[in-house]
């Protein structure tokens, strides 16, 4: 080959290869959970789901787990219309400073029972797909949460009432909670769930709310040595949201396979009958000791404080929020 035609071709080959590289469309997806949690499997499933679909394309999805991107979970209504992440998990509850209509759907505590949930979760995921449009993210796909047993977690003496909780700072992960704590005269305060060891072995809390199921995921067990179930909690489910200008410009080949991904997802997740057992299994892997349910006058209290907090929230929000809070009531046939 003519020394002089030699870099002509070379740097045709490399230009096609910057250009071939250059088209490939690479997505992330934000997940703020532990990898440890179940759901973060599921993810990680729904993103080979989507790349095994797209394989002859020029596509492919990536799964950043325990909030490995820096962004908070709190942000995300700000974060994700901006571009700065193609797609995200993201969790209603968390999302109340931007958007608090969002937490008149699923009040913690509220909603206990597994008929309870799969009444409201029809109207709860219209609801979602609304409000997110209204910040510009389209919503693409839902992850179910498990029903759950809410215990209190302690490190240095074990509690069982709320009276005896009003003698320790708590741990909670939403401003519901907060309220409904607070009309009881206990003292809680909200702690990212990647933050909530450290403050339990330094001491900024005593205490700590948090699913047994999920309590070995943040290793509860290796700074508290008591727990005590307070109420159970059928959750929100988590949803994947996509930025509204870019979905839309998006091929259809790969929202199709985005969105068939997605509803296996679903399917996989939305089933609750090993819930109870799962429980109990998780209880015993902990290695701590399991004191006495909180009494069942104390769990009719909180509950009638949390139905005080729904309403309390629902008005305080305003626009929107007393009509999802509704949808939701009509739906349990309350």
């Amino acid at each position: 080959m003519p020394k002089m035609t030699r870099p002509i071709v070379l740097g045709a080959a490399l230009c096609g290869l910057l250009a071939t590289t250059a088209s490939a469309e690479e997505w992330r997806l934000n997940n703020f959970l532990p990898e440890t949690r179940p759901e973060s499997a599921q993810l990680e499933e729904f993103v080979e789901d989507v790349n095994t679909a797209l394989a002859d394309e020029d596509f492919s999805l990536t799964l950043y787990s325990g909030g490995s991107l820096g962004l908070k979970n709190t942000d995300l209504l700000r974060v994700l219309p901006s571009g700065a992440v193609e797609m995200s998990l993201m969790w209603a509850n968390y999302l109340g400073r931007d958007a608090p209509a969002l937490g008149s759907v699923f009040v913690q505590g509220a909603i206990s029972t597994v008929d309870e949930l799969k009444a409201v979760l029809p109207v709860a995921r219209d609801i979602y797909a609304e409000e997110y449009a209204d910040w510009g993210v389209s919503t693409v796909g839902y992850v179910a949460i498990p029903t759950l047993s809410v215990s209190v977690f302690c490190r240095d003496e074990p509690v069982n009432t709320l009276e005896d909780l009003k003698d320790v700072k708590l741990r909670v992960w939403a401003r519901e909670q907060v309220e409904t704590f607070t009309r009881l005269g206990v003292s809680a305060q909200i702690i990212p769930q990647e933050e909530t060891y450290v403050a339990l072995r330094t001491g900024v809390v005593d205490c700590a709310l948090y699913p047994a199921l999920y309590a070995s995921t943040i290793s509860l067990q290796e700074v508290t040595n008591y727990a005590s179930f307070l109420y159970p909690m059928a959750s929100a489910p988590y949803t994947i949201g996509v930025e509204t200008g870019r979905w839309d410009a998006t091929d259809p080949e790969i929202k199709s396979a985005i969105t068939d991904a997605a509803d296996a997802l679903w399917e996989r997740t939305n089933q609750y009958d090993q819930d109870f057992e799962r429980e109990l299994a998780a209880r015993e892997a902990l290695g701590i000791t399991w004191g006495e349910d909180f009494p069942e006058s104390d769990r009719a209290e909180f509950l009638t404080a949390v139905a005080e907090t729904w309403q309390m929230l629902a008005e305080e929000a305003g626009g929107n929020a007393l009509e999802y809070r509704q949808r939701v009531l009509t739906a349990l046939g309350r």
